[in-house]
């Protein structure tokens, strides 16, 4: 009997999780509207560009263009030295500028893509019923996709310089781990700021606040290690957009890799913001559809 029941029991706690992840609401949910998620990505994708003349060679030259001026200002004016490359017969600093630029890119648009997606898409909740994450999802994926076409042309830079390892094979991995802690941090500030506007205009301070103290136009160690008797160095070392640049880097310009446990910290940190935005989201748009 004791068998019997402690197997009812299994059962139970198994029909329980497999309810909890199909429900309306679990994360199974998104997978079934995956179809819309993608008709979301191709909506985005065509109307990104729709009457231009350039039309997606944009996609390649706004990125460009960006680096251009930072390489500009940061690497010619006032003149920041990067250090050699991986294979040790050069050292460009637009190309290890573009290195951390192309993940700051990535944590930008999945930010504010998740935040614009629901006060676009979130009216028509009152009207149809889908996962209220889904145009963030939809906006996460449009990211990616722009960050793909960067590390392509990235990556085959590099190529040519002959400065290529292994260690490009883990750069998506990377992508992804960024990907999950971006998404947590903007649909925790899309719920925010659908209930307080001021949320958009200040999330637009701080990101460009983080851009600066993030060693993104700089190397880290141009970072003095006391300021004010803080450990200035260490305070933006700790700081987890600095642990995605820098290993960014480390991957593709310095053809190292970060290590076990430094990887496996920042798949730890990823996926606890990625599950808490995720939950507090959840929550807070139950009734949502009322304030949009």
């Amino acid at each position: 009997m004791k068998g019997s029941a402690g197997g009812m029991g299994r059962l139970g706690s198994k029909r329980w999780a497999w309810a909890a992840l199909t429900k309306r609401g679990g994360v199974l949910e998104i997978w079934g509207y995956r179809e819309l998620i993608g008709r979301l990505v191709q909506r985005e994708l065509g109307s990104r560009y729709k009457r231009s003349v350039l039309g997606w060679l944009w996609s390649m030259l706004n990125p460009a263009a960006t680096l251009a001026i930072y390489a500009l200002v940061f690497g010619v004016l006032l003149k920041f030295d990067p250090p050699r490359a991986g294979n040790g017969r050069f050292d460009n600093f637009a190309l290890y500028l573009f290195c951390a630029l192309v993940m700051w890119n990535a944590f930008y648009g999945v930010i504010t893509g998740a935040m614009s997606a629901l006060l676009d898409l979130g009216s028509l909740l009152g009207k149809v019923y889908f996962p209220p994450e889904a145009p963030a999802v939809a906006a996460l994926f449009t990211v990616l996709f722009q960050a793909a076409i960067e590390a392509s042309i990235l990556m085959l830079i590099l190529i040519c310089l002959v400065n290529v390892s292994w260690t490009f094979l883990l750069w998506p991995v990377l992508l992804v781990f960024l990907s999950i802690f971006a998404l947590g941090i903007g649909l925790m500030l899309s719920v925010w700021n659908v209930r307080y506007r001021d949320v958009g205009y200040l999330s637009t301070i701080a990101l460009q606040f983080l851009f600066y103290v993030t060693p993104i136009v700089y190397p880290l160690s141009l970072i003095p290690e006391r300021a004010m008797g803080l450990p200035v160095r260490d305070i933006i070392r700790l700081n987890p957009l600095s642990q995605f640049t820098e290993a960014s880097r480390e991957l593709l310009y310095g053809l190292d890799w970060p290590g076990v446990l430094r990887l496996g910290l920042m798949a730890l940190i990823s996926l606890a913001v990625g599950a808490g935005g995720w939950l507090m989201f959840k929550v807070r748009t139950r009734d949502i559809a009322e304030e949009l």
